[in-house]
């Protein structure tokens, strides 16, 4: 590390450190309906970094907030922060004069990410979660390094979020290893989340349920509907049947990008549900209306022009796999050695190798592909990952644009 890059870090520490939090009058008050969904098993979180709106629903029962580059990105578009952020490009330029452009507007992204987490924190005195600049997803030692800056800062109410990639499997190993909370996010299918659980064994694995359902009806292939609640529901069942194992991984499920009241009381019991606030508040009025109870190994309903069963399909063979990747975790030092591991073990499928022109098709296309490009060529659960850590990149462009403006 060079003398310039360790000026930077500390000062981009006491940067992201220094603001205050205004306060908010927050709620005490029980909600019935909310105290129903965790006599049910889950944790409800507030899918939100503005603390406004999250100040709006707050209550008692919920259990963490979460951001990601998207929110990070709404929040700082508004200007809230231009002023602060200002003041610390000066600094940083003036403690780092040979750093880079790029150096400077990471640096002012770490900030400024950390500025938002941090008076979530200060509010709502609760856990958050924090996710990387996705730049580094394919990049294993930059995402640990990145990892250990953020949970330093808070390491009593820090979650980093790391996508998922070939290389964040391995980095979530390592970081996990170092006993940092990761929520590893972008994981579309139940077998994603069995080689998380049993390779990198993060906190938490997501699977994001409103954009399985929307890629399906969105390409005309079918209603949607029940087709994330069933990767869904699952992902949870394996990993809670991999928690229960003697010594097993502490891994919990998320139940992510809801979008509407109905799916949270469908997947009542899956351990976390990330919920949007409009999301929450429409649960909410549901009130003494809503029956919740702890979801059965029901199999629900799906409709589809297409094959889905990869989603929620986990063969033996696949566990193998993973068990084997788990053991021979110790020689899997980068993406491309996990990714020959899927390959001679016959999964293949897991991990496309993404070209630039690829990628760069993908990202034009939005947070839900073109089915029709990528038939017989990539699975849809790598796709939608795919898809998702792009449209993640252009919300970080815009951010990081906004900030190269402030230098």
């Amino acid at each position: 590390m060079g003398e310039h890059t360790r000026d930077l870090n500390a000062v981009s520490r006491d940067l992201a450190l220094a603001g205050e939090s205004l306060p908010l009058a927050l709620s005490s008050e029980q909600r019935p309906v909310v105290q129903t969904l965790r006599r049910a098993g889950t944790e409800p979180w507030l899918d939100t970094g503005d603390r406004q709106s999250a100040a709006a629903d707050w209550g008692p029962e919920l259990g963490a907030l979460t951001t990601n580059n998207t929110l990070i990105n709404q929040v700082i578009q508004t200007g809230a922060l231009d002023e602060a952020l200002t003041e610390a490009a000066q600094r940083l330029k003036a403690v780092a004069p040979g750093a880079s452009e790029q150096e400077l507007v990471t640096e002012l992204g770490f900030i400024a990410n950390a500025r938002v987490s941090i008076d979530l924190v200060r509010t709502f005195g609760t856990r958050v979660s924090v996710e990387l600049h996705p730049d580094f997803a394919e990049d294993a030692p930059a995402t640990v390094a990145w990892a250990q800056r953020y949970f330093t800062l808070c390491p009593e109410k820090f979650i980093i979020k790391v996508p998922l990639t070939p290389a964040g499997f391995v980095a979530v190993r390592r970081i996990a290893g170092l006993g940092i909370p990761v929520n590893y996010t972008l994981g579309f299918s139940a077998r994603q989340n069995v080689l998380a659980t049993l390779f990198s064994r993060p906190a938490f694995v997501n699977v994001f349920l409103g954009r399985l359902n929307a890629v399906v009806k969105d390409n005309g292939l079918g209603d949607g509907a029940n087709v994330g609640e069933k990767a869904c529901l699952a992902s949870d069942a394996w990993v809670k049947r991999l928690r229960s194992e003697d010594g097993g991984p502490p891994t919990r499920q998320i139940a992510a990008s809801m979008r509407g009241p109905d799916q949270v009381v469908t997947l009542a019991g899956v351990d976390v549900h990330t919920i949007p606030p409009k999301v929450f508040r429409g649960f909410v009025e549901l009130g003494a209306a809503a029956t919740i109870a702890p979801y059965s190994a029901v199999d629900l309903p799906v409709q589809a022009d297409l094959d889905l069963s990869v989603l929620w399909g986990v063969p033996d063979a696949f566990v193998d796999f993973a068990r084997r990747a788990h053991a021979e975790g110790g020689t899997i030092a980068s993406g491309a050695d996990l990714v020959r591991l899927a390959v001679e073990s016959g999964f293949g499928d897991l991990f496309h190798t993404w070209t630039d022109d690829e990628r760069a098709e993908v990202r034009a296309d939005g947070k839900i592909p073109v089915l029709s490009k990528w038939a017989g060529r990539v699975a849809i659960d790598d796709l939608m990952t795919r898809a998702a850590l792009e449209s993640f990149r252009v919300d970080q462009a815009a951010l990081d644009d906004r900030l190269r403006g402030l230098l």
